[in-house]
């Protein structure tokens, strides 16, 4: 196979489609999902075959444990698949809607229309399940897709992709409204992520080195996020009992997401009365601390944390934790150290509240709740193709709206401008 001819023919495939598709209307786009969600039922069978295929030869290559956990598809996972497109289904369809719609001086009225992106590039690991999520939010939003999903996955992918252009065909729209990358050959990564001229924006899934090779190579703009390095901040003001459960929940109901917290920090003026009870909850649920030597001195199997420790994102139970002055101090190790994911601050103090939610530079920032609730689904989108720390266009969890933009509408009745 020329990778380049196949890329390029793939582009061109989904930048026709993509006219199409946002011409399309609602009753259209909803048909194709119920459509691909029935034939996700229908065979299902079918699919997990093509999963058992998939995991046999990632143990067989010697893929590590968390990958292929990822990796497995279920029964109930299949179930998850179509119930997921069946709710996307559902969500408002925000292309078309106008808003801001004013009379101007010289009588024309000017406003905003939500459209859709385009094309857009999705690269992903392991998760068979991205690839009809993700089908799913492009449909919903008007946008064609291109979906390089990881080579583990590749069969299981690739059945997935049949049931969702079956969809789309019943649905009279294009199948190339979602196209999935037909090779494992890592070159088609490189062309994907170079073709401005077919594709607008580039969505990666994955771990660092994927994000971080994309950051270096791509020449289409990314809404991406590197890692989660997520802050509680307990104030001087925070209540112990209030304290202790968010901790408890940010930390260790899962450790392998982007949203857990890896980093504490704690007011001095209440690190000896509420540490302690802290830390031994921490501890008992097997996390190892790794703080500062005031956190050492109240904690006595804490091991000292290196200046490498408060930058990481551990996704394990281990987490870094820090004696800090008070707010002042908290916020500007936060802007430091975090990677703008999300943040949390745990007080009664109304005024630092408000100052914790203006000054902390992160794409979620949160009083007296735990930073798992960063997830499109607990914030009301329905699903969300990833979680953005960048600043430009989407930012925090991305939905149909952060895949759509908005352009300019003029609305006349023969004026000209004098």
């Amino acid at each position: 196979m020329d990778i380049k001819e196949y890329m390029q023919t793939v582009g061109r495939q989904a930048r026709a489609a993509s006219r199409r598709l946002a011409g399309a209307t609602t009753a259209e786009k909803n048909a194709a999902l119920l459509q691909i969600a029935a034939a996700i039922r229908r065979e299902k069978v079918a699919l997990l075959a093509a999963n058992a295929e998939d995991v046999a030869a990632a143990r067989a290559n010697g893929l590590e444990a968390a990958m292929i956990d990822r990796l497995l598809l279920t029964e109930k996972g299949v179930e998850g698949m179509a119930e997921g497109v069946e709710q996307v289904a559902k969500l408002p369809d925000p292309i078309g809607e106008m808003t801001d719609i004013k009379y101007r001086p010289s009588g024309i009225q000017v406003g905003k229309m939500r459209v859709p992106l385009g094309v857009i590039g999705i690269i992903y690991e392991a998760r068979p399940n991205v690839t009809a999520d993700a089908a799913a939010l492009c449909l919903k939003s008007g946008n064609a897709a291109i979906l390089r999903g990881g080579s583990e996955a590749i069969r299981c992918n690739r059945a997935i992709a049949a049931l969702v252009q079956e969809g789309l065909q019943a649905a009279g729209l294009p199948a190339e409204c979602v196209q999935v990358i037909d090779t494992t050959d890592r070159a088609a990564v490189g062309e994907l992520i170079t073709m401005r001229e077919f594709v607008d924006v580039i969505v990666p899934r994955g771990g660092k080195g994927l994000i971080a090779r994309l950051l270096a190579e791509s020449r289409v703009p990314m809404i991406q996020h590197l890692d989660g390095n997520c802050h509680v901040y307990i104030d001087d003001d925070a209540d112990p009992a209030k304290a202790l459960k968010i901790v408890e929940n940010a930390k260790t109901q899962r450790y392998g997401t982007c949203n857990t917290a890896e980093s504490l920090l704690v007011a001095r003026s209440v690190a000896a009365a509420q540490l302690p009870a802290i830390a031994a909850m921490l501890t008992g649920k097997g996390v190892e601390i790794r703080g500062c030597a005031e956190t050492q001195a109240l904690v006595p199997n804490a091991v000292a944390a290196t200046e490498e420790d408060y930058y990481t994102e551990y996704l394990a139970p281990i987490i870094s934790v820090k004696v800090v002055a008070g707010i002042d101090e908290a916020i500007a190790h936060i802007n430091h150290y975090s990677s703008h994911h999300s943040e949390a601050i745990v007080t009664e103090n109304h005024p630092k509240a408000m100052r914790f939610l203006r000054e902390v530079d992160s794409s979620s920032v949160m009083i007296n709740a735990s930073t798992r609730f960063a997830d499109g689904f607990e914030y009301g989108l329905g699903a969300e193709i990833g979680i953005s720390t960048d600043k430009i266009h989407a930012r925090g969890p991305v939905g149909l709206e952060g895949l759509s933009s908005q352009k300019w509408v003029v609305l006349g009745d023969g004026h000209v401008r004098g």
